[in-house]
C-alpha cells in the first residue's frame, strides 16, 4: 500500500460492512464518501429532518477533513443527494451555513432512498489541500 494514502474511518457501522473509508488522502487530494446523517452511536440523527440531517452530515464531512488536515475551505465540489427533492432548500441553506466563503461546485439531485430509510439526505465532497 502506498505510504501517501491515508484514510479516516468514523465508526459508522456500514464502513466495515461495505469496505470503505470515511475518505481517503491521496497526496493532495481528499475524497469524502456519502455521508450518512449518523450520530457518534450509529445510529440516524434528526429524523424526518432533512435539514438537520444535511448539519450532521457535514460535521462528519468537515471532521473527516480535519483528521487528515484539511479543510472545508479546501472542498471544491459536493454533492447532495436527497429522497425528498423537495427538501433540496432547506439542505441547501445548511450547505450555505458551512461553505458560505469556499463557495464550491456542487450538484443536488433526488435518488429512490438509502440503506435506512430514515436518511433523508447524502453528502460527498472532494476537496484540494495546497501544500
Amino acid at each position: 500500500m502506498n505510504d501517501a494514502r491515508q484514510h479516516v474511518s468514523t465508526g459508522s457501522p456500514y464502513e466495515p460492512i461495505v469496505g470503505i473509508s470515511r475518505a481517503v488522502r491521496i497526496g493532495r487530494l481528499i475524497a469524502v464518501t456519502g455521508t450518512a446523517p449518523l450520530g457518534p452511536d450509529g445510529k440516524t440523527v434528526a429524523v424526518g429532518d432533512a435539514a438537520g440531517q444535511a448539519r450532521r452530515c457535514l460535521e462528519i464531512v468537515r471532521d473527516a477533513l480535519e483528521k487528515l488536515g484539511s479543510g472545508l475551505e479546501h472542498v471544491y465540489r459536493t454533492r447532495i443527494l436527497l429522497t425528498r427533492i423537495e427538501d433540496w432548500e432547506r439542505v441547501a441553506r445548511v450547505h450555505g451555513q458551512f461553505f458560505r466563503d469556499s463557495r464550491p461546485a456542487n450538484t443536488i439531485m433526488q435518488v429512490v432512498g438509502f440503506i435506512d430509510p430514515d436518511w433523508l439526505v447524502e453528502i460527498e465532497a472532494d476537496a484540494w489541500v495546497d501544500e
